[in-house]
């Protein structure tokens, strides 16, 4: 295999997982705070992640599980496992997720579907279970290690190696122990069981996916091979049904009763007190904080959160202190600010991101009046402390007295990672991740009357004498995502679009996070208007600063939320957009799922006209540019039926468009190296030779 050195760069940026190979990650701080557990991969072009550990003491760090040992050749993952890994965007192999007791005794992960425990003090590996194991967590006792398999909650017994079935059904329909879909897609929640404190019992998730819509994923490349057949909640349909029973170890069961709610945001159970239950009815507009009473399953409210247009979910809240006062996030002024009990943990401005760690102190990240950095913060005998020092985007784990911090930045490819105790720095764990070799020529930019933050890259060495560049937008620019961070690895995609060439503008618009309430609710029932207004704006600024940038030759390129943003640029703003590049596009509303739509749009029974006004397709007829659309045929998140039907109905309206299926690909975009690689020279390509087409119109 070529050297990783000696590669162009797009095959580099492949082969390395986007530069994030060998960078540690999954961080647990030993209850004693002498050592760190960590996931990171040999180095930053093998793709298996090992178990590692951090001695903070004398800074050394030890293999405690070599993938690459345990499984020489191919994995081989459940469907389960694989359909987890394609929700959390999660790219790697070997051992991607692990969990361990409160006492540091034992940790448990999977291997290619296969169970393992490790003793934490012997170091010795064990094999338990052999096939389709999913999300196996040792309970805080470390007696037990429970995980899903085949639809089945199970629990093995580590002393006696007794494995039974908690909970299961022979219905196809029902899952025992495992997040449904919108759980895992929209609300960040992986989990489908949740271990009580003295490790005596579960809380586990039962999900019904009967009322689901099914639909079905065909591999047109190869006919020989089965449908896909999945339950896709889309917009105004079913979700499945979601409830709750506690499980006891000696064979008892309480369900919890039913309430009037849709979603369950999120589980928390700790000594501090009784389960604590976040709950959303369908439109989103309450969140429910319940607690509940494990001996007879009945629930009682102790918080409720309302919002005209929706309430968002935060990770880490709420959760209970151990002197049980309870973690919430609440809109204040428009702020997310982080409350124990009824006081105020934050100040005004100060933006929650989420909360990390609940114990005695708090560990949280926030981001202050400027969005593009996001830092870490814990309270400190009633005041907040910032612990990241240095400009960037930081990411925390483990706890307020000690601290890993894992620091992206503008100056320096890959993180940096310390660990800090009592806030200061004690050690730091190594990361190798490759060197992309590329430095972005980047100007920072506060664009229009918004203030939109936003990024203007040049080609590396150019001279405003050479003349004037076309312009290519990058943006994602929808909710729950910002392209626009102080990290240079959040760049390096877009300088080397500008090195063929183009002046590359990313700008996050409304609805993007870290700005507050006010702005992420801009996009309620106009997510076509308001986003797509912002991306203009943000141009037009930017030229009017930089003359270099020629208006005349503009071209706009995305995937997912980013790629809707490019088709609707050119068939609504053709007189600014000349040429897109639409990558996995929501194209009708109603094809995606019931959470992430419903918020902004609401039900498409109760809102018709927003659905047609925010739809692609009600515009097709109005394509007076060119569009190049580029959707993988396995997709599960964003089907390609929604690029099929736009390419439809411009076909009827006699509109003329290039679409590229991608084979096998899924929403994440492909990693095979030739791949990756002609298909983003294949869309700069296009680009060049349609903005071309415009100067000879223009001349």
């Amino acid at each position: 295999m070529t050297d990783v050195d000696d590669l162009p760069f797009l095959r580099k940026q492949a082969r390395t997982q986007r530069f994030t190979l060998g960078a540690p990650k999954a961080f647990r701080v030993a209850p004693d705070g002498s050592r760190v557990l960590f996931l990171r991969a040999e180095s930053g072009t093998d793709p298996r992640h090992s178990l590692w550990s951090a001695d903070l003491a004398s800074g050394a760090e030890t293999k405690l599980v070599d993938a690459a040992e345990l499984l020489p050749g191919e994995e081989e993952l459940p469907a389960e496992e694989r359909a987890r890994r394609e929700r959390a965007r999660e790219t790697g192999g070997g051992v991607v997720h692990y969990g361990v007791d409160a006492g540091f005794t034992v940790a448990a992960f999977s291997l290619s579907g296969k169970l393992y425990t490790l003793d934490l003090a012997s170091g010795a590996v064990t094999l338990r279970v052999d096939g389709a194991v999913v999300d196996p967590r040792p309970n805080p006792t470390g007696t037990h290690v429970a995980y899903a398999q085949n639809r089945q909650l199970h629990v093995l017994e580590l002393a006696t190696g007794e494995d039974r079935v908690l909970a299961g059904e022979e219905d196809e329909d029902v899952t025992w122990g495992q997040a449904e879909f919108i759980a895992a897609e929209e609300m960040d929640r992986t989990r489908g069981y949740w271990w009580a404190p003295d490790g005596a019992s579960l809380l586990a998730e039962r999900a019904d996916r009967g009322p689901v819509p099914r639909w079905t994923i065909a591999d047109p490349a190869n006919p020989q091979h089965p449908a896909n057949v999945v339950a896709y909640p889309a917009a105004g349909t079913e979700n499945a049904l979601v409830s709750l029973a506690v499980l006891g170890l000696d064979g008892s069961r309480v369900d919890v009763a039913p309430g009037e709610w849709e979603y369950l945001a999120s589980v928390h159970w700790s000594a501090g007190g009784a389960p604590l239950l976040a709950v959303e009815p369908r439109d989103q507009t309450r969140m429910d904080v319940l607690a509940l009473d494990v001996t007879d399953g009945s629930t009682s409210v102790v918080h409720t959160a309302s919002d005209q247009h929706w309430i968002d979910i935060v990770g880490g809240v709420p959760a209970w202190t151990p002197d049980g006062r309870l973690v919430t996030e609440r809109l204040v002024d428009g702020d997310h600010r982080l409350y124990v009990g009824d006081e105020a943990v934050t100040r005004a401005g100060l933006q929650l991101r989420g909360v990390l760690d609940v114990g005695d102190e708090l560990l949280f990240s926030a981001s202050d009046e400027d969005s593009t950095q996001i830092h870490v913060y814990r309270t400190e005998n009633g005041s907040v402390r910032r612990l990241s020092t240095v400009d960037g985007v930081h990411h925390g784990a483990g706890n307020a007295g000690v601290t890993v911090l894992s620091s992206w930045s503008l100056e320096h490819s890959g993180p940096r990672v310390s660990v800090l105790r009592d806030g200061a720095p004690v050690a730091s764990i190594a990361s190798g991740t490759v060197d992309p070799d590329i430095v972005p020529n980047l100007t920072w930019l506060t664009l229009g009357e918004r203030g939109l933050r936003a990024a203007l890259l040049l080609p590396r060495g150019y001279e405003p004498s050479e003349g004037k560049l076309p312009v290519l937008l990058d943006p994602y620019g929808g909710p729950h995502a910002q392209r626009v961070l102080q990290s240079r690895n959040a760049f390096l995609t877009s300088q080397w679009l500008a090195d063929q060439g183009f002046a590359v503008l990313v700008a996050d618009g409304r609805g993007t996070p870290g700005r507050g309430a006010q702005w992420e609710r801009e996009v309620h029932g106009r997510l076509a208007d308001v986003t797509l207004q912002d991306q203009v704006d943000a141009l037009q600024a930017a030229a009017a600063q930089f003359p270099e940038l020629d208006v005349e030759r503009v071209a706009i390129r995305g995937w997912s939320y980013g790629g809707y943003l490019s088709a609707l640029a050119v068939l609504r703003r053709p007189d600014v957009f000349h040429a897109a590049v639409a990558g996995a596009p929501v194209t009708d509303w109603s094809l995606y799922d019931t959470h992430y739509t419903e918020r902004y749009l609401g039900k498409p029974q109760d809102e018709p006209e927003s659905y047609a006004h925010n739809s692609l397709i009600e515009s097709a007829g109005e394509l007076s540019r060119a569009l190049l659309i580029v959707h993988g045929l396995a997709d599960d998140n964003v089907f390609v039926a929604h690029s099929l039907r736009l390419s439809s109905a411009l076909l009827a309206k006699g509109r003329p468009h290039v679409f590229l299926p991608l084979a096998g690909a899924t929403h994440m975009t492909p990693q095979a190296e030739e791949v990756a690689e002609n298909l983003m020279r294949t869309q700069v390509d296009w680009i060049l030779r349609e903005l071309s087409a415009v100067d000879k119109e223009i001349a």
